[in-house]
């Protein structure tokens, strides 16, 4: 185990910058923001701590990342942000998320709702679910984990025509499993910052996926031909639990706050930290570090106080003690 530690010098200026606008932005935060803010260089802060590393084949150790702080942030000129024209999230679900109809919707809605506090200040839509067919993407059985797989790019393809004039960006969400190529495994996800439009698969954050026993494995692909997508009419869909749920409103977020132009952060234990396997995407807490929390409320414009009250999820990591990035309670009382 390794513990990645920044000077209070260089959290100090990843956070609050030496450019004197950028210094100058920083100190119209009202003091109860700063205070939280300030935390980031707290060596004795409980609120955020540093990164652990548990293995070598950890995120940062495997791809190795330049940091971006707030002022490369800041001035990156190809980073998208949300206008009065373009102030909506869109979520397209791509097939059943649930055994049922119902508990599909109940899922989606908890997902809505959580992105809605989330991104605090922009309006979270769904647009209505569609079959894999409506697509009209590719798709294959994985030759490692005999499961059903749609092809990532074609989709991304698919959201970009169905995107809505108002749209900040178009996510999809789907229980069905993702490869981004022919020569590669699976992707958890892919997303296209220009198009501002993304893919997200948690078909492999069921407990069951890895198991011997999983019940979506498929022998062989019966294909009558390239429009037959009768496959999916009763593909396998994971029993809906409060780990999946947990563990799908932290790609979701994740991912969509790349869309934003956030890198994977490496200053401070973070929702943005990059993940190579299921137990390190585990690790993560469920919200962002000072630093990355900066750059979302430069982009979105909330005011703390205001964002902090809606992300309170307490059953939702109460019920999971398996996933042990459930964030710390926030003092209300700046």
């Amino acid at each position: 185990m390794q513990t990645v530690r920044h000077s209070e010098h260089t959290l100090r200026t990843a956070l609050i910058s030496k450019n004197p606008a950028l210094v100058s932005q920083y100190e119209k935060l009202d003091a109860g923001e700063k205070r939280l803010m300030d935390k980031a260089f707290r060596p004795d802060s409980d609120l955020f701590g540093p990164i652990t590393l548990h293995s070598q084949s950890d995120w940062i150790t495997s791809h190795p990342e330049a940091p971006q702080d707030f002022e490369e942030f800041f001035n990156d000129p190809y980073r998208k942000t949300p206008s009065p024209q373009k102030h909506s999230i869109y979520i397209q679900c791509i097939g059943l998320l649930g055994n049922t109809r119902s508990i599909s919707e109940e899922y989606v809605k908890w997902l809505k709702g959580y992105c809605e506090a989330f991104f605090y200040g922009l309006t979270v839509k769904l647009l209505e679910p569609v079959p894999v067919s409506a697509t009209r993407c590719s798709f294959r059985i994985n030759d490692n984990t005999q499961n059903l797989q749609i092809h990532a790019g074609q989709i991304l393809k698919f959201l970009k025509k169905k995107k809505p004039e108002d749209a900040f960006c178009v996510v999809g969400i789907t229980m069905i499993d993702l490869y981004p190529r022919d020569s590669w495994n699976f992707v958890f996800g892919q997303a296209s910052l220009t198009d501002g439009v993304g893919i997200f698969s948690f078909a492999r954050y069921g407990s069951d996926f890895y198991s011997s026993h999983y019940e979506g494995k498929l022998k062989k692909l019966q294909k009558k031909s390239s429009s037959d997508y009768s496959v999916f009419d009763n593909y396998y869909v994971p029993e809906v639990t409060s780990v999946l749920l947990l563990r799908s409103c932290k790609t979701l977020t994740h991912e969509i706050g790349h869309i934003f132009g956030l890198r994977h952060c490496q200053w401070l234990a973070c929702l943005m930290q990059g993940s190579n396997h299921l137990e390190e995407a585990d690790q993560r807490p469920l919200d962002l570090c000072p630093i990355c929390l900066r750059k979302l409320q430069s982009a979105i414009g909330f005011h703390l106080k205001d964002r902090y009250k809606g992300t309170r999820v307490p059953a939702l990591a109460r019920e999971d003690p398996t996933c042990r990035g459930a964030t710390k309670p926030v003092s209300h009382n700046y």
